[in-house]
C-alpha cells in the first residue's frame, strides 16, 4: 500500500504539479468561446433596439418585462462590452457576473419552458435524455416520448422536400431538426462564466494577469 501512496505522489508531484504554469489556457478558451457568443448577442441588441424594446416589453408576444428600454440597455451593454473584456481578459471576474444574471433571465423567461434541449432529440435511442430515463426521472422520460414525435415530424419533413424540393441543395449546409429553444445553450454559458468568475482571466493569457503583475511585483 505504500508503495501505491508513493507511486501516485511521485507521479502527481511530476506531471500534475507541473500543469500549474498551463492552468491559464482553460480560462482562455472559455473565454475565446463565450466571447462572440456575447459580442453578437450585444450587438444585435444595439442594432435592433427599438425591435428588442418591444420583445422584451410586451406581455402578448414577448416576454413582458418591466422597464424593456433599461433591461436592452443593460443586456446589450453587458454583453457586447462584457464579450469583448472577455477576449482580453480584463475584468474578467467582474463582466462574468452581469453575464451570468443575463442567462439566469435568459433561462428564465425565454427558454424555461421548452425545457432543456436547444435542438429537439429526434431519436430516443441516441438523447441524452435516456441515461436519465433508465433510472426512472420522469422529465427525462417525458423528453423520450417527445423524441419520438419529433423524429416522426422530421422524418415527415424530410420525405416532402425530398419529393417536392431540390432536397441535396437544402440539406447541403446542414440537417434539418426541429428547435427546441430550452435553456441548454443559456445553462452551459452560465456554467462557463462561473468558472470564470473562480478563476478569472488565467495565468499569462490575459491582462488582468499582466496588471495584477505590474502592481503588485511577484504576483502569480
Amino acid at each position: 500500500m505504500n508503495n501505491i501512496v508513493t507511486l501516485y505522489t511521485n507521479f502527481h508531484r511530476v506531471i500534475f504539479s507541473r500543469l500549474q504554469y498551463l492552468d491559464g489556457l482553460a480560462p482562455l478558451l472559455l473565454r475565446l468561446i463565450l466571447a462572440p457568443v456575447m459580442i453578437a448577442a450585444g450587438w444585435h441588441k444595439f442594432h435592433n433596439f427599438e425591435d428588442m424594446v418591444s420583445w422584451f416589453g410586451n406581455a402578448d408576444w414577448g416576454l413582458g418585462l418591466p422597464a424593456p428600454v433599461l433591461m436592452v440597455f443593460l443586456a446589450a451593454f453587458s454583453e457586447l462590452v462584457g464579450g469583448l473584456a472577455l477576449l482580453i481578459g480584463l475584468a474578467v471576474r467582474w463582466f462574468a457576473i452581469p453575464l451570468m444574471v443575463s442567462m439566469l433571465v435568459a433561462a428564465a423567461s425565454v427558454h424555461w419552458q421548452h425545457g432543456w434541449f436547444a435542438i429537439a432529440p429526434g431519436n430516443p435511442e441516441t438523447s441524452t435524455a435516456k441515461v436519465l430515463a433508465d433510472v426512472g426521472i420522469p422529465a427525462a422520460k417525458r423528453s423520450l416520448e417527445n423524441s419520438v414525435g419529433v423524429g416522426e415530424r422530421v422524418s415527415a419533413a424530410k420525405a416532402i422536400l425530398r419529393e417536392h424540393g431540390n432536397y441535396d441543395w437544402l440539406s447541403e449546409k446542414g440537417s434539418f431538426v426541429v428547435l427546441n429553444n430550452g435553456i441548454e445553450f443559456a445553462a452551459t454559458y452560465f456554467v462557463m462564466l462561473l468558472s470564470l468568475l473562480f478563476s478569472g482571466g488565467g495565468r499569462y493569457f490575459s491582462l488582468d494577469y499582466w496588471l495584477k503583475r505590474a502592481l503588485w511585483k511577484g504576483a502569480d
